[in-house]
């Protein structure tokens, strides 16, 4: 999960550089869906890839516009299995 702070609260920026040059993602790096607060305040990303290096680089080409958080999470049913396989100790 990337969490990213607008700087100024202000989207437009982002949104006029991503109509002008897309996502500017690596190949490997997939895009799932995002969620934005209703102030502009933090937008909530679900991406993925096997290789953290390519999420530094998508990052490092919108840090003049977003600060950005990351939050690594699991999937819920993948979850569920895990604490259904473990045995209790």
């Amino acid at each position: 999960m990337v969490i990213e702070r607008f700087k100024d609260r202000d989207p437009r920026p982002i949104y006029r550089r991503l109509a002008e040059r897309g996502r500017q993602m690596p190949e490997g790096l997939q895009y799932i869906d995002s969620w934005i607060e209703p102030n502009f305040d933090r937008c909530f990303q679900l991406m993925e890839t096997g290789d953290l290096r390519l999420l530094q680089q998508w990052i490092l080409g919108w840090t003049d516009l977003v600060e950005f958080e990351i939050v690594p999470v699991v999937p819920s049913k993948l979850t569920r299995e895990t604490v259904h396989a473990t045995p209790e100790l």
